[in-house]
């Protein structure tokens, strides 16, 4: 496979032609999709419109760059937040179904949201923080749960995440219950994962710290792939494992308890996403970047068909995503299937 190669700070990254080819492709589908988003809603809007409205001129604008821009750019970054997260775990575990919302993480940073909206008074900030906290209980009570020998084994993990997730979602649904009507009204409906009504103030703070997230599994990515290659090879270019996958995993936990705290646990993203990247590219192991693409397109893609399935009224994307996920599943199964 013809590569090319990229010298930097002393380092030399060899990137495949083919996943800049495929990641070229994948930024061509979210830019068009993300022009539709701003055409498309209650009453149409032209490109020409939107085009105005962005540079803060036309009748548009308040419709275009306060409503659905929002909403756009909330797809983007969330479907490249829980790709990426998906990515992380899936290297972690070496394994396809090991993905947040299989393993419960996605569950326990719910928890933590339902905690700051029944408990406390349901800020972001309280929101964010919970959901973080809760998300990195789950992810410890997994951990420990499935270690046994030499730390814990892919399959023994999925089993045990996939416990402590139906575990959660009990709490969880115990926690509703117990809430006050309204509360529990709210709460219920968010529980499928939805960018309706998502704003800029619901946004400033998540941006930064998906980005600086972002940023972090970016200086992370060469000696992630390098643990891929095998326990001893990583041992051997000089990869601390232990301190790497504990990175790994706060940063996978903070990607994906930050889209719950702001738009609920949006499932099945963060499972395909890093799977049909990875196919795409034909790469080895789990790339994050045709992963954070893939999951551009697919969250904006699924929050569309949301908007359009039922019109006017608009749809949950979690709704959808969890058709395509259940989807994604049979394909998957199907797979392993004919392999044995």
């Amino acid at each position: 496979m013809s590569t090319l190669t990229v010298r930097g700070r002393g380092r030399a990254v060899h990137v495949p032609r083919r996943t800049l080819a495929v990641s070229a492709a994948l930024v061509t589908a979210a830019l068009g999709l993300a022009a539709l988003g701003l055409c498309y809603g209650a009453s149409w809007v032209g490109p020409a419109d939107v085009a105005a409205a962005l540079t803060g001129s036309g009748d548009a604008v308040v419709v275009v760059r306060d409503w659905r821009l929002p909403r756009v750019l909330a797809a983007l970054v969330f479907g490249a937040a829980l790709g990426v997260s998906g990515a992380i775990f899936q290297n972690l575990t070496r394994n396809p179904m090991g993905s947040p919302d299989v393993i419960g993480l996605d569950a326990g940073a719910y928890t933590g949201a339902l905690i700051a909206l029944t408990v406390l008074s349901g800020t972001p900030v309280q929101l964010a923080a919970t959901s973080v906290l809760c998300g990195l209980l789950a992810a410890a009570a997994v951990y420990l749960l499935s270690s046994g020998g030499g730390g814990p084994s892919g399959m023994r993990l999925i089993v045990i995440g996939i416990a402590v997730n139906a575990m959660a979602n009990a709490l969880n649904a115990w926690i509703v219950l117990r809430a006050e009507l309204e509360v529990a009204i709210a709460a219920d409906g968010w529980s499928a994962g939805s960018l309706n009504g998502v704003g800029w103030t619901d946004l400033t703070v998540p941006l930064v710290v998906i980005a600086v997230l972002l940023a972090a599994m970016a200086a992370l990515a060469h000696a992630m792939h390098q643990a891929a290659l095998g326990d001893a090879v990583a041992a051997a270019t000089g990869v601390g494992l232990g301190r790497l996958r504990l990175r790994m995993v706060l940063v996978g936990v903070g990607l994906t308890a930050t889209v719950t705290a702001v738009a609920g646990p949006i499932v099945f993203i963060a499972l395909a996403a890093p799977q049909i990247g990875r196919r795409l590219a034909r790469a080895p192991g789990v790339p994050l970047l045709p992963a954070a693409l893939t999951g551009m397109v697919l969250l904006l893609g699924a929050d569309l068909v949301a908007q359009m399935l039922l019109a006017p009224e608009s749809l949950p994307v979690g709704v959808v995503t969890t058709a395509i996920g259940g989807c994604y599943l049979l394909w998957l199964l199907g797979q392993e299937v004919r392999r044995r």
